[in-house]
């Protein structure tokens, strides 16, 4: 009974169910008739370790792979570069019979990146064991020739960013130690000749020699001294002459034997000295050299005024005198020079410590600069290694495992789906209005919701008759609740309109997004 009350009130309905059902099932066989047809081509990817352990050879790109790889994706996907691959496998170009039509570049450029997919799983993790780092590309295209061709063409452009990309870095490191190296020697040579300079304007006074100048002090002192020594008994001799000359001179000059002259008497006096001093010196002694010195001078005057006979001499005092003179002014003039020499070396002494803090200071300096130099030379050594790794592919690098190949059949769309389930969505949503508009009704449909809501036992029942006049209101409110959904709707559109984005730019993004898929159906090129 309760079946054919609501087959009833189905049939009741039936032209609202057939016509919801009709068009949302020919909607949906027609939007799967009219859905391009779209095939997918894939290629596989495998970032590879590096060939030759770090621990023998590493190389200088220690960039991560998948840092790597969003690097290359985001270089790839750049809008020069897909406008030169639209160009040149001819993407976009029409059909035969068709006109050639100019497409706007940031549609080409928007679509391209949608229909390009590369996606990138493995590699390190926090937990777990190490992955190997995998990139599957992707490309949909109206075709499956230019699905496989665009595809390998991507993947033919990752390989040449990835290895660009190594080579240039590690060039790039290469020549910055290489320009490294050249500055810091090109600053270790100035240094250099600055400090050969500075020991050359001032090597007397350089720490090394420190040690020889102040023994070169102490012999000059000693040397002062005997000089002083000398002088003395020097000074003393020739007080003597002058003394023994006054004492001589005072008698008289006719007594006795014949007097010999005063540079005998000097010579006999120093011989007589020299044997006194061996008794208490030895030969090698300065004093005793020094007195064998003069007495060797005045042998030889003696020995000459002997030679020359009585009638040639000439006076003996003035003779000897001017000798102690001639000594003594001799001795003076070294003294003279060794106090000049000795102050020379003290000066250079004193001056010496501000000198050893200056050379220090430099050499400082250089060494800390030829600690960089040699630190700069081992890394060119390593970076000259890095480069060769890189040049010869022997570090980190993309290789391809599965070349992308043309699908014999579509990705999608699913036709026999789509129409099945626009079918389906039909029967459901006219069933679903049919059911909507029986629950909207308030009013009495059966005898037994009489006897439910009124509390009496019905002995027959007569059907409703409508009157002209409610046949009119019937129809009415139909007509306002069509004008309600039709209100709604608009309100909807005008709330997109103002809040999303205007109908005209939808309207106009979506046809060209068919536009475009009917474009990329030509052939490849």
């Amino acid at each position: 009974m309760e079946f054919q009350f609501y087959y009833a009130l189905f049939k009741r309905r039936l032209h609202w169910f057939l016509i919801v059902a009709l068009l949302v099932a020919a909607a949906g066989i027609g939007l799967a008739r009219l859905l391009p047809t779209v095939y997918e081509a894939q290629a596989l990817l495998v970032v590879e370790s590096e060939q030759i352990p770090d621990s023998l050879a590493a190389s200088t790109v220690q960039t991560q792979a998948t840092e790597q790889l969003q690097i290359i994706q985001q270089r790839i996907l750049t809008r020069d570069t897909l406008v030169d691959l639209a160009n040149r496998l001819q993407i976009y170009a029409p059909l035969p019979g068709q006109a050639r039509r100019q497409m706007d570049a940031d549609l080409l450029v928007e679509d391209l990146r949608e229909r390009i997919k590369i996606v990138t799983t493995g590699g390190t993790v926090a937990r777990g064991p190490v992955q190997a780092t995998l990139v599957a590309v992707s490309f949909d295209a109206p075709t499956a020739a230019m699905a496989a061709a665009v595809t390998n063409d991507v993947v033919t452009l990752i390989l040449r960013t990835d290895v660009e990309m190594r080579t240039g870095s590690a060039r790039q490191t290469l020549e910055f130690f290489q320009q490294a190296v050249t500055r810091l020697d090109q600053e270790l040579s100035r240094r250099n000749t600055a400090i050969l300079e500075f020991k050359q304007a001032n090597q007397n006074t350089m720490p090394d020699s420190l040690e020889f100048r102040r023994s070169q002090l102490t012999q000059g002192q000693q040397q002062l001294l005997s000089l002083q020594q000398q002088l003395a008994e020097v000074g003393d001799a020739r007080a003597r002459l002058v003394r023994v000359h006054q004492a001589v001179g005072n008698a008289d000059p006719s007594a006795g034997a014949t007097p010999r002259t005063a540079e005998a008497v000097q010579l006999q006096t120093m011989q007589d000295q020299m044997a006194a001093q061996l008794a208490v010196l030895s030969p090698e002694n300065p004093k005793i050299k020094f007195l064998k010195t003069q007495i060797d001078a005045l042998q030889k005057v003696v020995d000459a005024q002997i030679t020359t006979g009585p009638g040639q001499q000439v006076s003996a005092y003035d003779t000897q005198l001017a000798d102690a003179d001639s000594i003594i002014a001799r001795l003076n003039a070294q003294k003279t020079r060794i106090e000049a020499d000795l102050k020379a070396i003290q000066t250079s002494i004193e001056a010496t410590p501000a000198n050893a803090i200056t050379i220090d200071t430099m050499q400082r300096d250089y060494d800390n600069l030829r600690a960089q130099y040699d630190q700069a030379v081992t890394n060119r050594a390593r970076a000259e290694t890095g480069d060769t790794i890189e040049s010869m592919s022997k570090g980190q690098r993309i290789s391809v495992i599965e070349q992308a190949v043309a699908p014999t059949d579509p990705s999608r769309p699913n036709r026999t789906l789509i129409a099945v389930g626009g079918v389906v969505g039909g029967l459901l949503l006219g069933l679903a209005l049919v059911a909507g508009i029986e629950f909207l009704q308030s009013g009495i449909r059966r005898p037994a919701e009489i006897t439910g809501k009124l509390g009496i036992t019905v002995f027959a029942t007569l059907p409703y008759l409508r009157t002209d006049r409610q046949n009119h209101w019937r129809v009415l409110r139909q007509l306002v609740l069509v004008l309600v959904v039709l209100g709604g709707i608009s309100a909807a559109l005008w709330a997109v309109n103002t809040y999303y984005l205007p109908l005209d730019l939808l309207a106009e993004r979506f046809v060209r997004q068919f536009s475009l898929l009917a474009l990329s159906a030509g052939p490849l090129a």
